[in-house]
């Protein structure tokens, strides 16, 4: 007979293996109703380190548990980051928070986690989610819900719960005009503009500036079709060695972007900015190759999480309220990448 481990527990419930993990070491964030589900699916199927001692489970308190959604456990530093926040802000009013898993992509026949069907949490604040059936699936859920950003096929109105934005039309707008304020007009745009709201308004702000100094845009020199998830940087460099001649500057969707393009350019003998300019979106420091040179919009994320937490107590408590779309601006940071000093 197979063993059965945390993962099969966590997969039989619909939660991650961390919120096993939590219950089975007595770690906080966990609700007493699901630990103790947890523990009797456990027994169930005969987990061999749970004992009939360790399912006696400590009586209901009032602390309420909140999901947070996103569609891949081997989230960035960025996305983990705000994630922390979030649960740091809801522990000041005894709200829990629990990790809840959905695929990068909807399959047909796919259902939600019961964890969230079953109204078994208070609420839930959606990250990263950039598949249009799932977000709309997830959209169905009776419970209070948050959005961070949501795919461009899926429009704000359709949404039954609140939607937090990065703004980025006219931060990217400001980045590109300070490029083009440097003398360089032939400038490209790299990003999937159907992947976030985000990437999508962030475009425009690029179309904006090129716009303002009445400049056309060259389809040429931009890549702003889908991007598989798992190939950012084989698809990326391919579009790049593509390229017949190279512009002199590209504005980047993201830092997460900005990393591949710099990697190219460096291993093809290209100098950054005096051949070629770029700039990043999200200040991100874990790409070390452009974390100390690239001109970017910094989004703080400790604040970020502390909106999204305040957003998704807010609905709870007002559930008839108004739904509300709110834009979260960034600070503009240029560095060497456009021939800037820093700061």
């Amino acid at each position: 007979m197979k063993k059965v481990t945390m993962q099969d527990i966590a997969n039989a419930i619909g939660i991650s293996r961390i919120s096993v993990w939590k219950a089975f070491h007595d770690y906080p964030g966990i609700s007493p109703r699901l630990k103790k589900e947890i523990f009797e699916k456990a027994e169930e199927m005969g987990y061999r380190k749970v004992n009939s001692q360790s399912v006696t489970t400590q009586p209901e308190d009032s602390a309420k548990t909140v999901a947070v959604i996103v569609s891949r456990p081997d989230s960035s530093k960025f996305w983990l980051d705000i994630i922390h926040q979030i649960a740091k802000e809801l522990t000041k009013e005894n709200v829990n928070l629990m990790y809840t898993y959905v695929p990068s992509f909807y399959k047909e026949n796919y259902q939600l986690p019961a964890i969230l069907t079953a109204k078994q949490v208070s609420g839930a604040i959606v990250l990263n989610v950039n598949d249009p059936a799932l977000t709309r699936l997830i959209n169905k859920l009776d419970i209070p819900l948050v959005f961070l950003d949501i795919p461009p096929a899926v429009k704000p109105t359709e949404l039954n719960g609140d939607l937090i934005l990065i703004e980025g039309r006219c931060a990217t707008k400001e980045l590109t005009k300070h490029i083009l304020a440097k003398g360089k007009t032939r400038i490209g745009f790299i990003g999937d503009i159907n992947y976030a709201q985000t990437n999508f308004e962030r475009y425009h702000g690029y179309l904006d500036a090129m716009a303002d100094y009445s400049l056309k845009v060259e389809p040429a020199i931009c890549f702003t079709e889908p991007i598989n998830i798992y190939r950012y940087e084989e698809e990326i460099h391919r579009f790049l060695k593509g390229l017949k001649l190279m512009p002199e500057a590209f504005v980047c969707v993201s830092d997460f972007v900005a990393q591949y393009v710099e990697t190219f350019l460096s291993a093809n003998g290209y100098h950054i900015p005096d051949d070629v300019a770029m700039t990043g979106f999200d200040g991100r420091r874990e790409y070390a190759n452009v974390a100390d040179i690239l001109t970017t919009a910094l989004v703080q994320t400790d604040h970020l999480g502390k909106r999204l937490a305040n957003q998704l107590l807010f609905r709870m408590n007002h559930p008839q309220a108004s739904y509300c779309i709110t834009y979260v601006l960034s600070e503009l940071q240029f560095n060497a990448s456009t021939g800037d000093q820093g700061g």
